[in-house]
C-alpha cells in the first residue's frame, strides 16, 4: 500500500454524469466505484474544494483545486497509513511514574495577588506579619423617589370629558 494520506471522496451517479468528461482525469476506479483522492478537503460551505497532488509534464510537483456543488458527494473517507489509525489490537502502554506536583512559594500565583510578600531574609523576616488592615464600606442611604406629577395630557381628558 502506498504512503497515502488523505480522503477519498465517491460521488453520486448523476453528479458524474453532469461533470461528464471534465472529471474523468482525475477519477480512480475502485470496488467502491469511481472516486477522487486528495490530500485535503474543505466542506465549509456551497462549494466543496478539493486540493490534489498532480505533476506537470517536465515532473514538478503541482497543487490543483477542484471546487463543485456540495451535493453532488456521495461520500468521503479518511484514506490513512498510519499503523495507529482504526479498530483493532493495541499494545498496552505502561503508564508513567506518578510525580509529586512543584509548589515554588517564592513564585506569584493565586493566593499571592492579594497578600502582602513577606521578606525572606534578614530583620523584616524575624518580625512577625501584620495583618492586612479592614476596609469599612461607607453605607449609603436608599433614596428617595419623588411623587410622580401628573401630566397635562390627563388633565386634557378630563377637561374634555367635562365638557360633553
Amino acid at each position: 500500500m502506498s504512503d497515502f494520506n488523505g480522503y477519498a471522496v465517491f460521488f453520486f451517479p448523476n453528479a458524474l454524469e453532469a461533470l461528464g468528461d471534465a472529471i474523468k482525469p482525475y477519477l480512480q476506479d475502485s470496488p467502491g466505484g469511481p472516486h477522487i483522492l486528495c490530500r485535503d478537503i474543505d466542506v465549509g460551505g456551497a462549494l466543496t474544494q478539493l486540493t490534489l497532488e498532480g505533476r506537470t509534464t517536465d515532473g514538478r510537483n503541482l497543487d490543483l483545486e477542484l471546487m463543485f456543488p456540495t451535493s453532488m458527494v456521495r461520500m468521503i473517507v479518511s484514506a490513512r497509513t498510519d499503523p495507529a489509525f482504526g479498530f483493532g489490537p493495541r499494545t498496552a502502554m505502561t503508564p508513567a511514574a506518578p510525580q509529586e506536583p512543584l509548589v515554588d512559594d517564592d513564585v506569584p500565583g493565586p493566593a499571592h495577588l492579594h497578600a502582602p510578600r513577606r521578606p525572606t531574609r534578614g530583620k523584616a523576616a524575624k518580625q512577625p506579619a501584620k495583618p492586612p488592615a479592614k476596609k469599612t464600606a461607607a453605607r449609603k442611604s436608599p433614596a428617595k423617589k419623588a411623587p410622580a406629577k401628573k401630566g397635562p395630557a390627563k388633565n386634557a381628558k378630563k377637561a374634555a370629558g367635562k365638557k360633553r
